[in-house]
């Protein structure tokens, strides 16, 4: 079938060979990735033996959905747990469908557009913690007749909708409920201790930042806390000069004159960067936060890096040493891991682990192989604030991959196998990235214009996670075999019943299934046509099997996984539905559509993670 879409010409490699490294069916047959080393083939089958024991992907596929609804396989059932505007105290009010609430109401109610999320127990105590990533304005200020806000208390608001909600959840008679007044409830301000260039006006000694907003993906700690990764934190900062010219460094991490719309300059100056240049660089941080102790304070770890952080996956290696994968969500940035200084004590205190260590970037091999390069003074000629603070920059200068956005990255815990999804890249082999960087394609980014995103995965060399090289392959090549005949198709795992765009979020379960969610295009036409609505997949990384188990809303972006402690809970958000104005999702009628958790659960009872 040819395509009836134009690519230009194609990319400047040899597909065919590539598909044959990278993501041919072969190595997913016997269940590992033929890595050479005998063992990692050791180690792999070892977690693939117990993987395929445990977790067969056991339910009806779904087919692709245009649904203004969530829809789930025979035999699960789903529920709304918490929406945008619900009070998570009884001095709140309901949600108002015609105001859509105030800058009071918002403050004492679960935010807008809820991304990453994870749930902690305390004492028999279900607490979830959840990013408010940011909101839709043409929505959330409906009640303005442009949508736009033109007020304090539209700002006020504004800001009140993004930043963490912690939350109290329980279960009863099977329905699971936000806990109002819980002493666990809170929204999140954090603070960041600094250098010179994170200095202003507001906090002259720069050791603390006054919020946290634009929090995507998310990370959880051994030692019980939360991570919540700022991202697209430059879209909140204009300048009230039109003259003002921003620092190479402003160009890089995207800060501009004007804003996405937010006007939060308008009452507060720390977001006038012609009043407060500094103040953008005390965001774009990993924020640490204790969801079990109201009364902590979280902290933002600058030693993790700054740049558009989209989640945190943790592991303890086999050393000791804790490390951090991260992924930088632009196109043509960064794939990152942080190693830290100290090692994990099961025993003892481990709430600064993250506050010391040494972060290294990616640099991929056409070969299959790959190593993490120190970020270090020696290395890029940077001191460690400078570093720490444009972490972009640092890695340019060491000549990182740059990658087709690195989205969510996910560890397996029954191996030695890590995942990332990148999601999409326009600008692949088309410009290079804000910092200048080479874009062409290369090993695991093998398409221009590359519109369907891929996942990529790696085994760190010797099976430890501290390891400085790495042998990686493609897990998937996402593409759509019902339009296109050649690399648009995608790998051989995606066929005409599993088609997706724009992997995004990814997580594994405790028997070794990766879950995948999407946010990309659901026009359901040309390059994208037969794909439905954004959707959740669950995925076998020993024999490349991807099965569709979940699909959502109209214009909704699928975002967010966690678990209840028992696994008989899936918790899922829903984020942005109806954002071109195409959804009542989920109260239906002429309602206004709210951002959403939901839960899914077996009807059997049984686990289903």
């Amino acid at each position: 079938m040819t395509s009836n879409t134009q690519h230009d010409e194609q990319t400047p490699v040899d597909f065919d060979t590539l598909a044959d490294n990278a993501f041919s069916r072969r190595q997913f047959l016997g269940g590992c990735v033929a890595f050479g080393a005998t063992s990692f083939v050791s180690a792999c089958a070892t977690g693939t033996n117990k993987a395929q024991a445990a977790s067969p992907l056991v339910f009806s596929a779904l087919p692709a959905s245009t649904a203004d609804n969530v829809v789930v396989p025979e035999g699960f059932s789903w529920q709304v747990v918490a929406k945008w505007g619900d009070p998570l105290w009884s001095k709140g009010v309901e949600f108002d469908q015609n105001s859509r609430g105030t800058g009071a109401s918002q403050e004492l109610a679960f935010g807008d557009n809820n991304d990453g999320m994870a749930m902690f127990t305390k004492e028999g105590k279900h607490i979830l913690a959840v990013n408010n990533e940011y909101v839709n304005r043409g929505i959330f200020h409906g009640n303005r007749a442009d949508g736009k806000p033109i007020n304090a208390d539209d700002v006020r608001k504004s800001k009140a909708g993004h930043g963490v909600t912690v939350m109290e959840v329980t279960e009863k008679y099977g329905q699971w409920e936000v806990v109002k007044d819980s002493a666990y409830n809170r929204r999140i301000t954090a603070p960041v201790r600094g250098h010179a260039l994170v200095k202003t006006a507001a906090n002259p000694k720069g050791d603390m930042a006054n919020g946290t907003f634009n929090n995507c993906g998310n990370g959880e700690t051994p030692w019980g806390t939360y991570l919540a990764c700022e991202e697209n934190f430059n879209g909140y900062f204009s300048s009230s000069d039109d003259t003002y010219k921003g620092s190479a460094e402003f160009k890089r991490y995207g800060i501009k004159n004007k804003d996405r719309g937010y006007r939060w300059a308008m009452t507060d100056e720390r977001f006038d960067i012609s009043k407060n240049p500094n103040e953008p660089n005390r965001f774009g941080y990993i924020v640490e936060i204790d969801p079990t102790d109201p009364t902590s304070t979280p902290k933002k770890r600058t030693a993790l890096g700054r740049f558009k952080h989209e989640n945190a996956e943790v592991v303890v290696a086999a050393d000791g040493h804790v490390v951090v994968y991260m992924g930088d969500d632009e196109r043509g940035e960064f794939l990152y891991k942080f190693i830290s200084k100290n090692k994990y004590n099961k025993f003892g205190r481990n709430t600064d682990l993250l506050e010391s260590g040494t972060i290294y970037v990616a640099k991929f091999s056409d070969k299959q192989t790959g190593e993490w390069i120190a970020l270090t003074p020696a290395t890029t000629g940077m001191s460690e604030a400078e570093i720490a603070i444009h972490t972009r920059i640092a890695a340019s200068k060491v000549g990182a991959t740059t990658m087709d956005r690195p989205e969510w990255v996910a560890a397996n815990p029954l191996k030695a196998e890590v995942c990332c999804a990148l999601t999409n890249n326009k600008n692949r082999a088309v410009k290079p990235n804000a910092g200048g960087d080479d874009t062409a394609v290369n090993g695991p980014n093998p398409r221009k214009k590359n519109n369907y995103g891929q996942i990529v995965r790696w085994m760190e060399d010797g099976g430890i996670h501290t390891a400085k090289t790495f042998k990686w392959d493609l897990f998937v090549t996402v593409g759509n075999p019902t339009v296109h005949n050649d690399a648009y198709a995608g790998s051989s795992n995606i066929t005409e019943a599993n088609i997706f765009n724009s992997p995004d979020g990814i997580k594994f379960d405790s028997q070794g299934r990766l879950w995948i969610q999407t946010d990309g295009k659901y026009s359901n036409k040309g390059d994208y046509a037969n794909m439905g609505n954004n959707q959740m997949l669950l995925a076998d990384t020993s024999t490349g099997e991807i099965k569709r188990f979940m699909t959502g809303p109209n214009e909704a972006e699928v975002t967010g996984i966690t678990w209840s402690k028992d696994k008989k809970t899936l918790f899922v958000g829903i984020q942005h539905p109806g954002e071109k104005g195409n959804s009542h999702w989920p109260d239906g009628g002429s309602s206004v559509p709210r951002s959403a958790i939901i839960a899914i659960r077996r009807n059997d009872g049984g686990l289903i993670g």
